[in-house]
Order: C-alpha cells, then structure tokens, then sequence
C-alpha cells in the first residue's frame, strides 16, 4: 500500500493512509509508528477507535476527499464513504474477490463503489474465467516509486527467491474447478530444484502443522527461509529483494487456472531493483511484455528452460527488467494514467 500511497503524494496528491483493522493491538501500533509517515490511521472497525488521525479528522477529510481507493471493498464506515464521490474499488485479489460474489453469494461490497480497479489483466477477456459481476473493470499493473527502489548493486543471496504465504485464506471449487493457494501450484512444480543447479529459496509463512508439504519441499532441494526474519519490516523486505539473484514467481493456483492476467506487486519489486522475474503465467504475457528480465513458465521444464536462460544472459536480463520497471510500473505513469481512466485526474 506504499506504493499507492507515496506514489499519489509525489504526483502532488494530499493522501491519507486509512488500515481498517478488527482490533487495534500493540505490535500493530508500534509497526505503524515505526513505518508511516505523513497522515495515516488505524481504524477499529465496527467502531471509532483510531491511532493515527482521529476519528473527527478522519470525518473532516473524507468530507472534502476527490477519491477513496478502497482495497477489496475493506473500509465500510459510511460516514467515511458515502462524502466521497469517486469511490475505487481496488482488486488486488483477482478472481478470489469476483467469485466469492458471483459463486459463494458473499456480499463482497461492489455496491458501495463507482469504479472498479484491478490487477487482474485479462479479466473482462473471452478466455479468463474470472466473472464481471456486472461491472467494467479497469486494468492496471501495480505501481513502483522508483525512487524508493534503485538498482541494486550487488547479490546477497545467490539464489532464485520470493516472499509470500503458503496459503492465504479458503480455496473456491466452481463448475469441478478449484481456484486455490500458492500451495496447490506449487505442489505442480516441487520437482524444479532436481532439475537445475540453481538455488532456490521461499520466504513464505508456512504453518508448522504442512508437515507433508514441508518435507516435500526439503526433499526436493527448495532452501527454506522465514519470512519474518527476512522481510519482517519494510527495509528488509527491499534489502532482501534487492540482494537476491532474481525471483522465482509462484501464483496461487487461483490466479492461474482462472486466467486472471494478475501480476505480483512483488515482481515489480524486482524489475525495478534490476532482477530479473521467472513467473508462473496467470494470463499476462505480453503486458508487460516478456522474454526480456520477465519470463514466464507453466510446466517445470519451461520453468527450468527460463531460470537457465537468466543465469546464461544475466547481465542482460537485468538491465531489462529495469528497464520494464521504468516504461511499466514507474508509479508515475501507472498512477497517473489510472487517475485520468477513473476521471479525476
């Protein structure tokens, strides 16, 4: 969310930061304090208890608010909507978001909402299975603030890694088809470090009890690292994306089987800090464009074929994914062109 939210501020934008939450707890408080900057808030929802912005000051700029972009719908407090005459719903969870509405009858708030935003690149598109839900969505890549993510300079860790969850939140079965986590696609590819001598490393929060998977993975010759420790806070989060080889991209089975088109905030982590991206395809090749610092795979060997042809031209893919980051993701562009398709611009 620091993207959005430090890119519109260097477009000139005043922004306030609001992370509604069901409870405000200590490490909560202490992790904002220590993070944010400007003005921001914690938000106690159902309720009126803040850190940050008081609930008044939180009212008072929501009265005279261009546009709320609002994460999956995630702020519900009327009194801070309804002022509010461009109201975004940003959908940085594709297919998962669309088919709890559509398939699971959750009401998943579209109806709060005046636009609709997503990363999901091909929804809308003849061949995604990701439903409309009756409304245009606009596509945009996720944004990067250059400035906050310079070329790196050196490698840290020699490996092929990436950051995430081994699983977020329940899988959806429609139609005999199951839309599911990071742990169902890779189980697809546990075989890929058998297959190159690369390394390969997750930073992903994996439950103790995946016992099964856990050792399916050691087995199999992937390195295993907690996230915590290697990306706990945002500096060691870019200081762990910026010291690695490239990345390894794994999508949730979701994006993947739905044809989603999403693309990972965390690739363009990468791109911009001159690493190259070996990443699952969800359906959007050719925006960006790939072949150059982004290649994409779907089966293990063309997973294998893509990690070596990085290793073989590294020098070279890396200066393109900057260059991708700079013509694709610059938060500039990519805000500044969602500004004006939304209308506010």
């Amino acid at each position: 969310m620091l993207q959005y939210a430090l890119g519109l501020r260097q477009l000139g934008h005043e922004v306030t930061l609001v992370e509604p939450v069901r409870e405000i707890r200590p490490e909560a408080v202490e992790y904002a304090r220590n993070v944010l900057d400007g003005r921001w808030s914690l938000l106690q929802q159902p309720g009126e208890s803040t850190v940050g912005l008081s609930y008044d000051e939180l009212v008072a700029f929501a009265a005279d608010c261009d546009l709320l972009l609002n994460v999956s719908g995630m702020l519900t407090d009327e009194r801070l909507l309804e002022p509010i005459a461009t109201r975004v719903y940003l959908d940085l969870d594709p297919a998962f978001n669309q088919l709890w509405h559509d398939a699971e009858g959750i009401d998943m708030r579209f109806d709060a909402h005046t636009h609709f935003v997503t990363v999901g690149t091909r929804i809308g598109q003849p061949d995604s299975l990701v439903p409309t839900c009756g409304h245009h969505w606009i596509t945009t890549l996720p944004p990067v603030v250059l400035s906050e993510w310079p070329v790196a300079d050196h490698v840290v860790h020699d490996a092929f890694t990436t950051i995430g969850n081994f699983r977020g939140y329940g899988s959806i079965t429609r139609d005999g088809t199951l839309y599911g986590q990071k742990v169902h696609s890779l189980r697809e590819v546990i075989a890929l470090p058998t297959k190159t001598s690369q390394r390969l490393a997750l930073a992903f929060g994996i439950h103790p009890d995946e016992k099964r998977d856990l050792e399916a993975l050691r087995a199999n010759g992937w390195e295993l690292l907690d996230p915590a420790d290697v990306a706990g806070t945002p500096d060691a989060y870019r200081a762990f994306v910026q010291g690695s080889k490239a990345e390894i991209g794994i999508a949730k089975s979701g994006y993947v089987v739905s044809r989603s088109g999403w693309f990972s905030d965390r690739s363009a982590c990468y791109l911009a800090s001159g690493r190259p991206v070996v990443a699952q395809d969800t359906g959007f090749v050719g925006f960006p464009p790939t072949g150059e610092g982004l290649l994409t795979f779907g089966t293990v060997n063309e997973a294998v074929d893509a990690i070596e042809e990085v290793s073989r031209r590294y020098a070279e893919h890396s200066a393109a994914a900057r260059r991708l980051a700079e013509r694709h993701f610059d938060s500039s562009v990519v805000l500044g062109a969602l500004l004006e398709r939304i209308g506010v611009a």
